[in-house]
């Protein structure tokens, strides 16, 4: 499959809608409640939501399918707000990564995490953290593998119940 990633604007808030439902849903179905996660998605992953990110300092990059450029992943990065994270404000949060699954395999989440953690890099981080739901094995094992490891946990809200999460960090190399 081939695919190219380019840094999204205001402009993409719909992409990345599309993307973030689309992907939640594809995750969590079967695992929440499904009036939850759509509620969950018209709120966290409308085009508004992605709107106030990006207006707030967020950071994306949009990864779409070659031809024809329909979305198929993306990555968000802003301030960090997790536990675990540092006062001083070094860090930097991952807030999304997905792409579908159709094209997990093909590079894609390695891509995009570099955008990230280049970003990460150039704003002189200390590290990158993320949340991640406990029970999603793909997505930890793609993080070990991408050098993240465990620094705290966490409670996560979809609907009316709570799920447990894991914050993760890695190291971000100065310059890099």
């Amino acid at each position: 499959m081939d695919w190219t990633i380019r840094q999204a604007s205001a402009g993409d808030a719909d992409r990345l809608a599309l993307i973030g439902a689309a992907t939640f849903l594809e995750t969590f179905a079967g695992v929440l409640d499904g009036t939850a996660i759509v509620a969950h998605c018209q709120r966290e992953h409308g085009p508004d939501a992605y709107r106030r990110h990006l207006a707030a300092g967020c950071h994306a990059w949009l990864a779409e399918a070659k031809p024809g450029g329909a979305p198929v992943g993306f990555a968000l990065a802003g301030a960090a707000n997790l536990p675990g994270g540092a006062a001083d404000g070094s860090d930097i949060e991952l807030k999304r990564i997905y792409a579908l699954s159709r094209f997990h395999g093909s590079g894609i989440g390695a891509a995009l995490m570099r955008q990230a953690v280049d970003h990460a890099a150039g704003l002189g981080a200390r590290r990158l953290l993320l949340g991640v739901y406990a029970g999603n094995a793909r997505a930890r094992a793609f993080y070990a593998k991408s050098g993240f490891t465990q620094i705290a946990d966490r409670r996560f809200r979809v609907g009316d119940r709570e799920y447990d999460d894991v914050v993760l960090a890695r190291p971000v190399e100065p310059g890099r």
